[in-house]
């Protein structure tokens, strides 16, 4: 093959993540699961099983402080892991108001987001929506496609979710997550992004990657037990010590610049850091792709639509329409950051041929 190709083969296989600075670059080939983001923070604070509140024990305490003040009650309260046992559930699980659960006077807390994604999972294992606090016209897609919430194949189907690792975004009162859940037999990569209005869920948005639904030429297969592998090495919801805590401007800036000057809009990610694409490849973050300087402005590659940062836990979110070399994928990609540098970066995506039902 000549050095073209090769060059070509790199860019493709770069789905998600490259970058400048000191470090060996990865093997475009490497192995499903596994490899570690040796340089993120280290711990076990993602969420496994369905009403687990993971994360710190400064979160677990929190959790604990019951619905008056919006955060989560006292069933399933945070195990010495950071995880919870399964049932638990935020005290915003039927209504938006003070003394019902929720945030009074309408506040947005890391504690009322959690919960509301416990919330989520347990009614979506149930199959039943009825629990949840759904504002008036809120709007639901599920693959690109707009429906009532309930009603879809998965929102039947799906079990208890196994795994999720989440951004909790105070001050746009969104959060997102990518999570391992199963349908019948089968554990499926999905990624739930939802908005929050005075308590109550305006937008839900899921994106559920079944076998056979992303056909890119340089597609890897799904593997979920990957995420869940690697996810304590990664430590997803360990707290940033401050000293080395990324800016919400950070956070939002390096998902901006991947998106808009992708594959040459990958900087400061360390030597160790691996990228999944719906939990396979496990590629290094720095294969095929180049930092280039500046501003990207306000065009570029491809458009992020929505972007989430959690200072806190160091993670950012993007969502866009991938379409490099194909018709169009529905996407989002996840960051772990610290100490100004990249350790992971985790993509959900599908063929949705350009659509993501939020156009």
């Amino acid at each position: 093959m000549n050095p073209s190709s090769f060059l070509s083969l790199g860019v493709a296989l770069a789905l998600t993540l490259g970058a400048c600075g000191p470090g060996e670059n990865g093997d475009a080939t490497g192995g499903t699961g596994g490899g570690g983001a040796s340089g993120g923070t280290v711990g076990s604070g993602s969420q496994s099983s369905a009403g687990g509140a993971g994360g710190t024990p400064q979160e677990a305490s929190c959790a604990s402080s019951g619905g008056a003040s919006g955060g989560a009650t006292s069933t399933g309260g945070a195990g010495p892991s950071g995880s919870t046992s399964s049932g638990g559930g935020s005290g915003a699980a039927t209504g938006g108001t003070s003394g019902s659960g929720g945030a009074p006077g309408g506040d947005c807390t890391r504690e009322l987001l959690d919960g509301l994604l416990d919330d989520y999972f347990a009614a979506l294992a149930a199959g039943d929506p009825s629990s949840l606090p759904l504002a008036e016209g809120v709007k639901f897609t599920e693959n690109g496609m707009q429906a009532e919430i309930g009603t879809t194949d998965f929102w039947r189907d799906a079990g208890e979710v196994k795994h999720s690792q989440r951004a909790l975004d105070t001050e746009a009162c969104s959060a997102g997550a990518q999570a391992v859940i199963p349908e019948g037999g089968r554990d499926l990569p999905v990624a739930l992004r939802i908005k929050v209005e005075g308590s109550e869920l305006t937008e839900i948005e899921t994106i559920v990657v079944r076998p056979g639904d992303y056909t890119a030429s340089f597609a890897v297969a799904s593997n979920p037990a990957a995420i869940i592998a690697i996810s304590d090495e990664i430590g997803w919801h360990d707290e940033v010590p401050e000293a080395e805590r990324a800016t919400r401007e950070e956070l939002t800036s390096w998902i901006d610049k991947y998106f808009r000057a992708f594959p040459s809009g990958v900087c400061d990610v360390t030597g160790a850091c691996k990228r999944l694409e719906n939990g396979g490849g496990n590629f290094s973050c720095r294969t095929g792709a180049s930092c280039s300087a500046g501003d990207p402005g306000s065009g570029g590659t491809f458009i992020p639509r929505v972007i989430l940062a959690d200072e806190v836990r160091g993670i950012a979110i993007g969502l866009t329409i991938f379409d490099f070399m194909t018709d169009g994928h529905l996407d989002m990609h996840m960051i772990k950051m610290s100490g100004g540098q990249v350790h992971a970066v985790h993509a959900i995506l599908r063929d949705t041929n350009g659509v993501s039902g939020w156009e």
